[in-house]
């Protein structure tokens, strides 16, 4: 049964994807104490990267915004992989985003938004977060947007 976390997702018509298997030498979630580290994830949907290219460079704002949506919903769903309830969260403690973008691209925080628009929606004001943003030369898979993120679990 979904909780309180997973209903406001839904009541927003969103919905978790799958959590997917790590493309490399890594995991997707490190829980230490009360903290648990995610690892960054792309705009993956349905297994292919929604959001390619660069911002400044033929991705627009406001697509690279919903890359950082997609991104952040990927990180929920590996979120409740590795700690079962999202409703157990205390609060998302902090985002980092990484912007794929020309050198002169200046609207890194308007794309993050995306992933931090997210957080909120999901937690309330839990899920008002600290965040940091800079862009990239490039991504994995071309990627316009890749997020990681650190939360607090009860």
């Amino acid at each position: 049964m979904a909780g309180q976390v997973e209903k406001r997702l839904a009541d927003a018509g969103l919905t978790l994807p799958a959590a997917t298997k790590p493309a490399g030498n890594y995991v997707p979630a490190v829980v230490t104490g009360n903290l648990v580290f995610m690892a960054g994830q792309l705009p993956y949907r349905d297994g292919k990267v929604a959001v390619a290219g660069k911002l400044g460079g033929g991705v627009t704002v406001e697509q690279g915004y919903e890359a950082a949506k997609i991104c952040a919903l990927n990180i929920l769903a590996q979120l409740k992989a590795a700690i079962g309830d999202l409703d157990r969260v205390r609060r998302c403690v902090r985002v980092g985003g990484f912007v794929n973008c020309t050198p002169d691209f200046a609207d890194h925080a308007k794309v993050s938004n995306g992933a931090s628009d997210l957080m909120a929606l999901a937690f309330g004001d839990a899920g008002r977060h600290a965040r940091t943003t800079v862009g990239m030369a490039a991504l994995p898979a071309q990627a316009a947007v890749e997020i990681e993120a650190i939360f607090e679990i009860a």
